[in-house]
């Protein structure tokens, strides 16, 4: 697992309140986005009526147990959370690829496994012709050290979501 800051490498001068004002859209946009995953399925069997979502995680398809609660900075575990780019006058440069989830770095059984104690880091496209599916860290490291995505880390939408292993 690499683990190391990564900044997004697009600067913009943007005044500090508006700075603010996105952040909060930020970690609000990520938040309805997992609630909205999380809505996705419902539980069959003794999990009957509990919701559950999915990450991708290395390479495969892992699920979350829908109890997520904001906890802004205090994330543990990376989860990296495709958004759409926006420009100067907030018009969408690019989207992530159809069928794009998260892509969590640890899943229960691993050693480094903190209960879902997620630190989200947002990951843009910068080039709309470049979008693939990334499905793994891996992936995502490729992609960013290719300098296909940017990457920011954003605090204030740091969460608390169980993952769960596909049987």
């Amino acid at each position: 697992m690499h683990c190391w800051p990564i900044r997004s490498q697009t600067k913009y001068n943007i005044p500090k309140n508006m700075k603010n004002i996105i952040k909060g859209f930020l970690a609000i946009a990520i938040l309805a986005l997992g609630a909205q995953s999380l809505q996705a399925g419902k539980g069959n069997g003794p999990d009957k009526g509990a919701n559950f979502g999915s990450l991708f995680y290395k390479g495969e398809t892992v699920g979350t147990v829908a109890t997520p609660t904001s906890q802004p900075g205090r994330g543990i575990d990376t989860i990296y959370v495709p958004m759409p780019l926006f420009g100067d006058m907030m018009q969408v440069v690019t989207t992530p690829a159809d069928g794009q989830l998260g892509i969590t770095t640890v899943a229960p059984g691993d050693r480094d496994y903190h209960g879902g104690r997620w630190a989200v880091e947002v990951i843009r496209w910068k080039v709309q012709s470049d979008v693939r599916l990334l499905t793994s860290e891996d992936d995502v490291i490729v992609a960013y050290e290719s300098g296909e995505i940017t990457m920011e880390r954003v605090l204030e939408a740091d969460f608390v979501c169980p993952v769960r292993k596909n049987k």
